[in-house]
């Protein structure tokens, strides 16, 4: 395992939401890391108004990895659903456990516009799976990446900042119900998460996820830890995780004169 892996989630790149205006500015986190994990969410390959735009968008966080970083192992997320073949990857001879962590929910994102429609179709892909594969991690998030494929991008490919202001509030704040889906979202997320790593995963010891943008960690009863790196995108902000050989690292992200560096660390745990 190389020195430090480390992880991060949620760029939402080209998204007027993310803080992050040009990829040049992520690259001091890169510093004194031996390998990258892009945990799903780099940004929206999904289909949009404005399929040129993904193509270039896309074009660009490929180039940029390429030359700019620390080898790059790119997870896919309910955004990027085809940016990868990978959705689930395991470190630390295990120990360790990284998927986006849309999987947790039957509608990928409780909070979203288009929740019935996915918790749907969902279903129905699930239902036509061989008996054999419903029980299994890979089928199951392979689902889920061909229906997030199917959810067309709303808001995430406005360019008009009033307009995308309007279109953000219409898909996720109004009506007020679903600011309370989000708070249900962060609240369930740290036990759905450990009951899904110990369903697929039960020798890990620590469940590393984001899509719910909501930064920290929590211990569950068992021992399990659950990390979850936030995003670009406020209120809440981001985090990185830092995989050493002995030890993983949670920071926090910090922005600097439009730059984002490492900041403060907010938990160390030990590997066996």
């Amino acid at each position: 395992m190389p020195d430090v892996i480390r992880i991060l989630s949620d760029l939402h790149y080209g998204d007027r939401g993310s803080r992050i205006r040009s990829l040049p500015a992520i690259a001091p986190l890169f510093a004194g890391a031996a390998a990258l994990v892009l945990n799903g969410d780099t940004l929206d390959t999904r289909p949009g108004p404005t399929p040129h735009a993904t193509t270039d968008l896309r074009g660009e966080v490929r180039d940029f990895f390429a030359r700019s970083a620390p080898p790059a192992t790119f997870l896919t997320g309910n955004h990027d659903p085809d940016i990868s073949p990978r959705h689930a990857l395991d470190l630390a001879g295990g120990q360790i456990f990284v998927t986006h962590g849309d999987v947790i929910f039957d509608d990928l994102v409780p909070w979203g516009q288009d929740a019935p429609l996915v918790r749907r179709l969902i279903a129905e892909q699930v239902a036509a799976l061989d008996p054999a594969a419903r029980g299994q991690l890979e089928p199951l998030l392979a689902v889920y990446r061909r229906v997030a494929a199917a959810i067309p991008q709303r808001h995430q490919s406005e360019r008009n900042g009033l307009k995308y202001a309007l279109s953000f509030l219409a898909d996720t704040v109004w009506p007020p119900s679903r600011v309370l889906h989000v708070l249900r979202a962060w609240r369930r997320a740290p036990g759905l998460t450990a009951a899904l790593a110990r369903r697929h995963r039960p020798a890990a010891r620590f469940a590393v996820i984001g899509h719910i943008h909501h930064p920290g960690f929590w211990r569950l009863p068992g021992g399990m830890v659950v990390l979850n790196t936030g995003s670009f995108c406020p209120p809440l902000g981001g985090c990185v995780i830092d995989v050493h050989p002995g030890r993983v690292i949670l920071r926090r992200i910090a922005a600097r004169r439009g730059e984002f560096r490492l900041g403060r660390t907010v938990a160390e745990f030990a590997l066996v």
